[in-house]
Protein backbone atom coordinates (compact mmCIF):
# COMPACT_ATOMS: atom_id res chain seq x y z
CA UNK A 1 0.00 0.00 0.00
CA UNK A 2 1.20 3.64 -0.42
CA UNK A 3 1.98 5.95 1.84
CA UNK A 4 -0.71 7.85 0.85
CA UNK A 5 -3.21 5.19 1.24
CA UNK A 6 -2.64 4.37 4.15
CA UNK A 7 -1.92 8.31 5.71
CA UNK A 8 -4.58 9.73 3.62
CA UNK A 9 -2.53 12.27 2.07
CA UNK A 10 0.22 12.03 -0.26
CA UNK A 11 3.74 12.31 0.70
CA UNK A 12 5.48 13.21 -2.83
CA UNK A 13 9.40 12.02 -2.85
CA UNK A 14 11.51 12.54 -5.68
CA UNK A 15 14.16 15.46 -6.88
CA UNK A 16 12.68 18.37 -8.61
CA UNK A 17 9.29 17.74 -6.64
CA UNK A 18 8.97 20.87 -5.36
CA UNK A 19 7.13 22.35 -8.13
CA UNK A 20 4.27 20.04 -7.05
CA UNK A 21 3.72 22.56 -3.98
CA UNK A 22 1.02 24.71 -5.47
CA UNK A 23 -0.66 21.82 -7.15
CA UNK A 24 -1.11 19.88 -3.94
CA UNK A 25 -2.68 22.99 -2.82
CA UNK A 26 -5.52 23.71 -5.74
CA UNK A 27 -6.13 20.02 -5.42
CA UNK A 28 -7.12 20.54 -1.60
CA UNK A 29 -9.12 23.01 -2.92
CA UNK A 30 -7.05 26.31 -1.56
CA UNK A 31 -6.27 29.20 -2.85
CA UNK A 32 -4.54 31.83 -0.70
CA UNK A 33 -1.52 30.48 1.09
CA UNK A 34 1.17 31.80 3.16
CA UNK A 35 4.73 30.49 3.57
CA UNK A 36 6.71 30.41 6.91
CA UNK A 37 10.38 28.89 6.71
CA UNK A 38 13.61 28.66 8.63
CA UNK A 39 15.56 31.60 7.65
CA UNK A 40 18.56 29.04 6.59
CA UNK A 41 16.27 28.05 3.56
CA UNK A 42 14.39 31.42 3.06
CA UNK A 43 15.85 31.00 -1.15
CA UNK A 44 14.03 27.88 -1.14
CA UNK A 45 11.07 28.84 0.28
CA UNK A 46 10.90 31.85 -2.28
CA UNK A 47 10.58 29.45 -5.05
CA UNK A 48 7.76 27.82 -3.13
CA UNK A 49 6.16 30.72 -2.90
CA UNK A 50 7.01 31.82 -6.56
CA UNK A 51 4.92 28.41 -7.87
CA UNK A 52 2.10 29.95 -6.52
CA UNK A 53 -0.18 32.97 -9.24
CA UNK A 54 -0.53 36.11 -7.48
CA UNK A 55 1.15 37.45 -4.13
CA UNK A 56 1.82 34.62 -1.30
CA UNK A 57 3.52 36.31 1.58
CA UNK A 58 6.36 34.85 3.17
CA UNK A 59 7.86 35.12 6.82
CA UNK A 60 11.03 33.72 7.96
CA UNK A 61 12.12 33.02 11.38
CA UNK A 62 15.58 32.05 13.00
CA UNK A 63 15.02 28.48 13.99
CA UNK A 64 17.07 25.75 16.14
CA UNK A 65 15.91 23.10 18.54
CA UNK A 66 16.27 25.75 21.07
CA UNK A 67 14.00 28.02 19.77
CA UNK A 68 11.23 25.90 19.28
CA UNK A 69 9.45 27.63 22.49
CA UNK A 70 5.86 29.45 23.37
CA UNK A 71 8.20 32.64 22.83
CA UNK A 72 8.74 30.89 18.68
CA UNK A 73 4.90 29.82 18.54
CA UNK A 74 4.13 33.59 19.53
CA UNK A 75 5.85 34.90 16.69
CA UNK A 76 4.69 32.49 14.27
CA UNK A 77 1.05 33.07 15.76
CA UNK A 78 1.80 37.04 15.17
CA UNK A 79 2.42 36.48 11.57
CA UNK A 80 -0.28 35.00 10.64
CA UNK A 81 -2.70 37.34 12.16
CA UNK A 82 -0.17 40.20 9.98
CA UNK A 83 -1.01 38.11 6.57
CA UNK A 84 -5.09 37.90 7.77
CA UNK A 85 -5.20 34.26 7.54
CA UNK A 86 -8.01 32.04 8.12
CA UNK A 87 -9.49 28.89 8.00
CA UNK A 88 -9.27 28.90 4.09
CA UNK A 89 -5.93 29.94 4.32
CA UNK A 90 -3.10 27.18 3.22
CA UNK A 91 0.13 27.09 5.83
CA UNK A 92 2.96 25.74 3.75
CA UNK A 93 5.85 25.09 6.45
CA UNK A 94 9.11 25.01 4.84
CA UNK A 95 12.50 23.39 6.57
CA UNK A 96 13.58 20.29 8.84
CA UNK A 97 11.93 18.69 11.78
CA UNK A 98 11.88 22.15 14.42
CA UNK A 99 10.38 23.89 11.40
CA UNK A 100 7.49 21.41 10.75
CA UNK A 101 6.74 21.00 14.32
CA UNK A 102 6.60 24.93 15.17
CA UNK A 103 4.54 25.82 12.07
CA UNK A 104 2.48 23.00 12.03
CA UNK A 105 1.88 23.19 15.48
CA UNK A 106 0.54 26.89 14.82
CA UNK A 107 -1.25 25.54 11.36
CA UNK A 108 -3.41 23.43 14.05
CA UNK A 109 -4.29 25.36 16.98
CA UNK A 110 -4.34 28.86 15.14
CA UNK A 111 -8.36 29.82 14.54
CA UNK A 112 -8.63 26.23 16.06
CA UNK A 113 -6.86 24.50 12.72
CA UNK A 114 -5.24 25.68 9.26
CA UNK A 115 -4.50 23.91 6.78
CA UNK A 116 -0.82 23.06 6.47
CA UNK A 117 1.47 21.57 4.33
CA UNK A 118 5.06 20.21 5.36
CA UNK A 119 7.81 20.82 2.99
CA UNK A 120 10.89 18.88 4.40
CA UNK A 121 14.52 20.36 3.47
CA UNK A 122 16.58 17.98 5.94
CA UNK A 123 16.76 14.54 6.02
CA UNK A 124 15.64 14.11 9.21
CA UNK A 125 12.04 15.97 8.06
CA UNK A 126 12.28 14.14 5.06
CA UNK A 127 12.29 10.18 6.37
CA UNK A 128 10.85 10.91 10.05
CA UNK A 129 9.57 14.08 11.28
CA UNK A 130 7.57 15.38 8.90
CA UNK A 131 5.21 11.96 8.43
CA UNK A 132 2.83 10.86 10.84
CA UNK A 133 1.35 14.26 11.35
CA UNK A 134 2.85 14.54 15.34
CA UNK A 135 3.49 18.74 16.12
CA UNK A 136 5.20 19.91 18.92
CA UNK A 137 7.16 22.98 20.69
CA UNK A 138 9.30 22.63 23.95
CA UNK A 139 8.01 23.95 27.30
CA UNK A 140 10.08 24.75 30.32
CA UNK A 141 9.65 21.29 31.83
CA UNK A 142 10.36 18.99 28.78
CA UNK A 143 10.29 18.28 25.21
CA UNK A 144 7.54 18.45 23.00
CA UNK A 145 5.09 18.49 25.47
CA UNK A 146 3.00 20.85 24.13
CA UNK A 147 1.59 19.47 21.01
CA UNK A 148 -1.16 18.14 18.86
CA UNK A 149 -2.09 15.29 15.85
CA UNK A 150 -2.81 17.13 12.92
CA UNK A 151 -2.19 15.58 9.62
CA UNK A 152 -0.99 18.07 6.98
CA UNK A 153 -2.70 18.49 3.31
CA UNK A 154 0.61 16.42 1.85
CA UNK A 155 4.21 16.16 2.79
CA UNK A 156 6.41 17.23 0.04
CA UNK A 157 10.32 16.01 0.32
CA UNK A 158 12.50 16.97 -2.91
CA UNK A 159 15.76 14.90 -2.30
CA UNK A 160 17.38 17.62 -4.41
CA UNK A 161 17.58 20.27 -1.32
CA UNK A 162 19.75 17.41 0.45
CA UNK A 163 22.31 18.56 -2.52
CA UNK A 164 22.62 21.65 -0.36
CA UNK A 165 23.04 20.75 2.94
CA UNK A 166 26.52 20.04 4.30
CA UNK A 167 27.32 16.61 5.45
CA UNK A 168 27.19 16.84 9.24
CA UNK A 169 23.33 17.95 8.52
CA UNK A 170 22.96 14.70 6.54
CA UNK A 171 24.11 12.61 9.18
CA UNK A 172 21.95 13.80 11.35
CA UNK A 173 19.13 11.80 9.71
CA UNK A 174 21.15 9.01 9.57
CA UNK A 175 20.08 7.93 12.94
CA UNK A 176 16.25 7.77 12.42
CA UNK A 177 17.20 5.85 9.10
CA UNK A 178 19.11 3.64 11.15
CA UNK A 179 16.17 2.95 13.80
CA UNK A 180 13.92 2.37 10.54
CA UNK A 181 16.43 -0.45 9.67
CA UNK A 182 16.19 -2.12 13.32
CA UNK A 183 12.76 -2.34 13.21
CA UNK A 184 12.53 -3.44 9.37
CA UNK A 185 14.72 -6.16 9.94
CA UNK A 186 17.96 -7.53 8.65
CA UNK A 187 17.81 -6.64 4.48
CA UNK A 188 16.97 -3.07 5.70
CA UNK A 189 20.31 -2.80 8.00
CA UNK A 190 22.28 -4.08 5.54
CA UNK A 191 21.65 -2.27 2.72
CA UNK A 192 22.55 0.87 5.24
CA UNK A 193 26.05 -1.22 6.04
CA UNK A 194 26.66 -1.42 2.41
CA UNK A 195 26.43 2.09 1.88
CA UNK A 196 28.76 3.48 4.56
CA UNK A 197 31.78 4.42 3.58
CA UNK A 198 30.16 5.59 -0.02
CA UNK A 199 29.96 9.33 -0.81
CA UNK A 200 26.43 11.03 -0.31
CA UNK A 201 26.28 12.63 -3.56
CA UNK A 202 26.36 8.55 -5.04
CA UNK A 203 23.63 7.09 -2.89
CA UNK A 204 19.66 6.54 -4.11
CA UNK A 205 18.04 9.27 -2.24
CA UNK A 206 14.91 8.92 -3.71
CA UNK A 207 14.80 5.44 -2.82
CA UNK A 208 15.82 5.46 0.59
CA UNK A 209 13.61 8.18 1.98
CA UNK A 210 10.97 6.68 0.28
CA UNK A 211 11.39 3.87 1.84
CA UNK A 212 11.64 5.25 4.99
CA UNK A 213 8.76 7.00 4.72
CA UNK A 214 6.65 3.86 3.79
CA UNK A 215 8.11 2.29 7.06
CA UNK A 216 6.91 5.39 9.34
CA UNK A 217 3.37 5.17 7.40
CA UNK A 218 3.05 1.63 8.04
CA UNK A 219 3.32 2.21 11.90
CA UNK A 220 1.18 5.32 12.14
CA UNK A 221 -1.72 4.04 9.96
CA UNK A 222 -1.91 1.26 12.65
CA UNK A 223 -1.74 3.96 15.81
CA UNK A 224 -3.01 7.37 14.79
CA UNK A 225 -2.75 8.95 18.16
CA UNK A 226 -0.01 7.19 19.86
CA UNK A 227 -2.08 4.31 21.92
CA UNK A 228 -0.53 1.39 20.93
CA UNK A 229 1.96 0.01 18.19
CA UNK A 230 3.25 3.33 17.64
CA UNK A 231 4.94 3.49 20.37
CA UNK A 232 7.52 1.46 18.31
CA UNK A 233 9.05 4.87 16.93
CA UNK A 234 10.65 5.92 19.80
CA UNK A 235 13.03 3.29 20.21
CA UNK A 236 16.00 5.32 21.43
CA UNK A 237 14.20 8.20 21.53
CA UNK A 238 13.20 8.37 25.81
CA UNK A 239 17.38 8.55 26.37
CA UNK A 240 18.16 11.15 23.45
CA UNK A 241 15.44 13.67 24.21
CA UNK A 242 16.99 13.68 27.65
CA UNK A 243 20.52 13.84 26.05
CA UNK A 244 19.55 16.87 24.57
CA UNK A 245 17.60 18.43 27.42
CA UNK A 246 20.32 17.89 29.60
CA UNK A 247 23.21 19.58 27.21
CA UNK A 248 20.86 22.63 26.58
CA UNK A 249 20.79 21.54 23.11
CA UNK A 250 23.96 21.65 22.13
CA UNK A 251 23.61 17.75 21.53
CA UNK A 252 21.09 18.54 18.08
CA UNK A 253 17.91 15.73 18.02
CA UNK A 254 19.92 13.56 14.73
CA UNK A 255 23.56 13.05 16.83
CA UNK A 256 20.94 12.41 20.23
CA UNK A 257 18.89 10.22 18.67
CA UNK A 258 22.50 8.35 17.38
CA UNK A 259 23.46 7.98 20.99
CA UNK A 260 19.97 6.98 22.39
CA UNK A 261 20.05 3.90 20.52
CA UNK A 262 23.34 3.11 21.62
CA UNK A 263 21.79 3.64 25.14
CA UNK A 264 18.76 1.81 24.14
CA UNK A 265 20.75 -0.86 23.32
CA UNK A 266 22.48 -1.09 26.21
CA UNK A 267 19.77 -1.45 28.41
CA UNK A 268 18.37 -3.82 25.80
CA UNK A 269 21.37 -6.07 26.79
CA UNK A 270 21.40 -5.50 30.72
CA UNK A 271 17.41 -6.40 30.33
CA UNK A 272 18.23 -9.65 28.45
CA UNK A 273 16.13 -9.13 25.18
CA UNK A 274 18.92 -8.13 22.84
CA UNK A 275 22.38 -9.91 21.88
CA UNK A 276 25.93 -8.66 22.14
CA UNK A 277 26.69 -9.18 18.64
CA UNK A 278 23.40 -7.20 17.44
CA UNK A 279 24.80 -4.43 19.50
CA UNK A 280 28.35 -4.34 18.18
CA UNK A 281 26.86 -4.41 15.04
CA UNK A 282 24.31 -1.00 15.78
CA UNK A 283 28.11 0.35 16.83
CA UNK A 284 29.87 -0.62 14.48
CA UNK A 285 27.39 1.20 11.98
CA UNK A 286 26.66 4.32 14.30
CA UNK A 287 30.21 4.52 13.76
CA UNK A 288 30.63 3.79 10.08
CA UNK A 289 28.41 6.86 9.87
CA UNK A 290 30.24 9.29 11.95
CA UNK A 291 27.56 9.72 14.20
CA UNK A 292 28.16 10.51 17.83
CA UNK A 293 27.87 6.58 20.32
CA UNK A 294 28.40 9.13 23.53
CA UNK A 295 27.69 13.00 24.83
CA UNK A 296 31.16 13.17 27.12
CA UNK A 297 30.79 15.55 30.19
CA UNK A 298 27.22 15.55 30.44
CA UNK A 299 25.71 15.59 34.21
CA UNK A 300 23.93 12.05 34.66
CA UNK A 301 21.41 13.32 37.15
CA UNK A 302 20.58 15.97 34.82
CA UNK A 303 19.74 13.57 31.82
CA UNK A 304 17.93 11.55 34.54
CA UNK A 305 15.97 14.36 35.92
CA UNK A 306 15.21 15.24 32.30
CA UNK A 307 13.66 11.25 31.55
CA UNK A 308 11.65 11.60 34.11
CA UNK A 309 9.81 14.60 32.28
CA UNK A 310 9.32 12.27 29.10
CA UNK A 311 5.46 12.39 27.67
CA UNK A 312 5.12 8.99 27.98
CA UNK A 313 5.51 7.80 31.30
CA UNK A 314 2.37 6.16 32.90
CA UNK A 315 2.04 6.43 36.32
CA UNK A 316 5.26 8.44 37.30
CA UNK A 317 6.93 5.10 35.43
CA UNK A 318 9.16 5.79 32.36
CA UNK A 319 8.69 2.98 29.55
CA UNK A 320 10.81 2.19 27.33
CA UNK A 321 11.20 0.83 24.05
CA UNK A 322 14.00 -1.59 23.55
CA UNK A 323 15.38 -3.57 20.54
CA UNK A 324 14.99 -7.74 21.07
CA UNK A 325 16.75 -8.76 17.41
CA UNK A 326 16.97 -6.59 14.32
CA UNK A 327 12.64 -6.38 13.03
CA UNK A 328 11.80 -6.28 16.47
CA UNK A 329 11.27 -4.16 19.30
CA UNK A 330 9.68 -4.14 22.76
CA UNK A 331 7.15 -1.30 23.88
CA UNK A 332 6.20 -0.56 27.32
CA UNK A 333 8.99 -2.15 28.83
CA UNK A 334 9.60 -0.52 32.70
CA UNK A 335 13.22 -0.74 33.90
CA UNK A 336 15.22 -1.33 36.74
CA UNK A 337 16.75 2.81 38.01
CA UNK A 338 19.97 0.80 38.08
CA UNK A 339 20.24 -0.08 34.39
CA UNK A 340 18.64 3.41 32.91
CA UNK A 341 21.24 4.94 35.04
CA UNK A 342 24.35 2.46 33.76
CA UNK A 343 23.37 2.83 30.22
CA UNK A 344 23.54 6.88 30.68
CA UNK A 345 26.88 6.69 32.56
CA UNK A 346 27.81 4.26 29.56
CA UNK A 347 26.68 7.53 27.40
CA UNK A 348 27.74 10.41 28.98
CA UNK A 349 31.96 9.29 29.31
Amino acid sequence: MTPETLLGYPVVVGAGVLEQVAAHARRAGLERAVVLCDANVEAYARRVSAAFAGSVPLRAFRLGEERKTLESLAAVYAALGETEADRRTLVIGVGGGVAGDLFGFAAATYMRGLPFLNVATSLVAMVDAAIGGKTAIDLPAGKNLAGAFADPVAVVADVEALRSLPEAQIREGLGEMIKHAILSGQAAFARLEALAGHAFAGWPWSDLVAENVAVKAAVVAGDRLEGGDRERLNLGHTFAHAFERASSYQLTHGNAVAVGLRAAGLAALAHGTWSQRDQERLVRLLLAFELPIAHVGLDVEAVLAAMRMDKKRRDGRLRFVLPRALGEVACGIELEDAIVREAVEHCTR
